[in-house]
């Protein structure tokens, strides 16, 4: 059974999520202030982390920032639970390594989601995946099985191009491994007569950059 610390100060909000976890399976634990989080924490190593930011003694920062100098809780999911609406402060808790968060109030079916989700991902980084293209392949339909790619271009800033725009050329090794979240991709190739030839035709879900695995499915 998948184990769950639920760090809040309020008293209504932290057993009313615990008894969402419950009656989903998961055994729970809870703190109502960011110290003693940060104890049953270390002591428990729960299997996920649902934490408030705003808390008297320690906030949400702190635990986070504590738990992720411990190597045994560095690559704990650790999911956010708060009323800060403000990108700014949804922006300085995943860049100190938080994997996700949730904004106050919420319903029952986001919360299980976002832990269901963090937990396959975590499944995945801790698998051991065979080297070459074989490895790669079943990693990137891990991946997009656990719909971990949807969640991350909602996160992150996205990167948009124009059309015609040139993503690499023919004969070059391009950069980065490309997700397409919206819109279509056309592979051209140019023949000796300087004509162009349509190859092939990438859409959303699809990876580029990777020909092996570009629709690992």
């Amino acid at each position: 059974m998948k184990s769950v610390l639920v760090i809040d100060d309020n008293a209504d909000i932290r057993e009313n999520t615990a008894e969402i976890l419950e009656l989903a399976g998961y055994k729970t634990l809870t703190a109502e202030n960011g110290k003693k989080g940060v104890d049953i924490a270390l002591r428990e190593k729960p299997d996920v982390i649902i934490c408030d930011i705003m808390m008297p003694e320690l906030d949400g920062y702190g635990v986070l920032h504590m738990l992720r100098k411990n190597p045994d809780m560095q690559n704990t999911p650790f999911i956010f639970l708060t009323a800060k609406t403000e990108r700014s402060d949804l922006r300085k808790g995943m860049e100190m390594g938080a994997d996700d968060y949730i904004t106050k109030p919420f319903d029952d079916i986001e919360l299980l989601n976002a832990i269901e989700v963090r937990l396959k991902k975590l499944d995945i980084l801790t698998n051991k995946y065979a080297a070459g293209v074989l490895g790669v392949s079943q990693f990137i339909r891990d991946v997009k099985d656990s719909g971990l790619m949807k969640q991350l271009s909602d996160q992150y800033d996205v990167e948009y191009y124009n059309k015609k725009q040139t993503l690499y050329q023919e004969g070059k090794r391009p950069r980065y491994l490309y997700y397409v979240v919206k819109g279509k991709v056309k592979g051209i190739k140019t023949h000796e007569d300087g004509k162009e030839y349509i190859t092939d035709l990438f859409s959303q879900g699809d990876f580029i950059g990777y020909p092996e695995i570009g629709r690992a499915s």
